[in-house]
């Protein structure tokens, strides 16, 4: 059974940075592609970034694009999010999802990702 866990939310000023972390249990974890979607209170959840199985692409949804960078280390079975420059919209509990059929990672839609961790809380004060 996969099991992904979310780590590294919390509180931060406008601003200031952060690194989400993403643990992969349960399955070879470099035959999935990656991603990270967030949740904003009464919004629905959103693509944020994306990242091959290999780490060779990346994809980025515009409003962070510039100020984030999704990484993985395979050795780890790890998958981050670090994100520069937070602002108060970025306020969100964040998830990793697991793509086990897509090997560039390419998907921004929910539905494709097959496993999905708990979430971790960001919230970023002005």
């Amino acid at each position: 059974q996969v099991q992904l866990v979310e780590s590294g939310g919390g509180l931060v000023q406008a601003g200031d940075s952060l690194r989400l972390s993403c643990a992969v249990s349960g399955r070879t974890f470099s035959s999935c592609a990656m991603g990270w979607f967030r949740q904003a209170p009464g919004k629905e959840r959103e693509f944020v970034a994306a990242i091959s199985r290999a780490g060779g692409y990346t994809y980025y949804v515009d409003s962070v694009k510039g100020r984030s960078t999704i990484s993985r280390d395979n050795t780890k079975n790890t998958v981050y999010l670090h994100m520069n420059n937070l602002r108060p919209e970025d306020t969100a509990v964040y998830y990793c999802a697991a793509d086990f059929d897509s090997i560039y990672g390419t998907s921004r839609r929910t539905q494709d990702y097959d496993a999905w961790g708990q979430g971790t809380q960001v919230t970023v004060s002005s």
